[in-house]
């Protein structure tokens, strides 16, 4: 299930996000080259998050391969700054835009729930969060981790907690069919939050993999816990109150 929208309105203009999006968007632009080499190597050996570095676990030296004739040697003290700098940065087209999007549907009506200020320190502690889970999962890995998608899976997580029956339309895809329909929030983000879990066992039992699950699942996690304490009573209350009315509205 790839979501589409969800009709779920919000009260503010969602400064936080749009601020969010628009820096992923720039260090895809001025730091990685529209994701070409060098400069996409380059800053995803310079400022990715490696778990061997941050832990010691790996002898100085490593060489890991990151594209053709090029290669990330990890020697010196840890780089303490990757677990925040990896959050911005992405490893293609598809990584990007699949992040962007997610946090365009549902950014929005979390930051509505937050304010812009408690927002963006909940953001920033769910992609810690994520960056921990999955050093952990790989104490001596040497490939660079980046991408967003730990700090939205904690975006996401809140909004299971949140909005649970906000309706939201999601693509699905089943072989060469396709259909289109609405299903509860806390079905469509319980269910990628199963996919994420089940895609980190293999690495777990040392399987080899380029995708971060445990990332995920950490961000995931952390949303839902993270929530109840940046959630704003009264904003909340506001939002619900909002969508009431238009709802109210609408109806016949």
């Amino acid at each position: 299930m790839f979501p589409l929208r969800d009709e779920n309105p919000t009260l503010g203009n969602s400064l936080t996000t749009f601020a969010i999006i628009g820096m992923n968007a720039a260090v895809w632009i001025f730091v990685q080259g529209f994701g070409t080499d060098p400069a996409l190597s380059i800053s995803v050996c310079e400022f990715g998050a490696i778990a061997g570095d941050l832990l010691g676990t790996l002898p100085d030296g490593v060489s890991v391969p990151m594209g053709p004739g090029m290669e990330c040697r990890i020697g010196g003290p840890p780089n303490w700054l990757s677990p925040l700098t990896s959050m911005f940065l992405h490893g293609g087209w598809f990584h990007i835009i699949g992040n962007l999007w997610f946090l365009s549907i549902f950014g929005d009506n979390v930051e509505d729930a937050m304010g812009p200020g408690r927002f963006a320190f909940f953001y920033l502690l769910c992609g810690l969060a994520a960056v921990a889970a999955q050093v952990a999962s790989d104490p001596t890995g040497a490939l660079p981790m980046v991408g967003a998608s730990g700090a939205i899976g904690g975006v996401m997580g809140a909004y299971a907690v949140l909005y649970p029956r906000a309706p939201v339309r999601v693509l699905f895809f089943f072989g060469f069919f396709f259909t289109t329909f609405a299903v509860p929030a806390v079905a469509m983000l319980g269910f990628w939050f199963v996919i994420q879990l089940l895609g980190g066992i293999p690495a777990l039992a040392g399987g080899a993999g380029g995708v971060a699950f445990w990332a995920h699942v950490g961000g995931f996690a952390a949303g839902v816990v993270l929530v109840f304490a940046f959630r704003d009573p009264v904003r909340l209350a506001a939002h619900r109150a909002h969508v009431a009315l238009l709802w109210a509205r609408e109806r016949p």
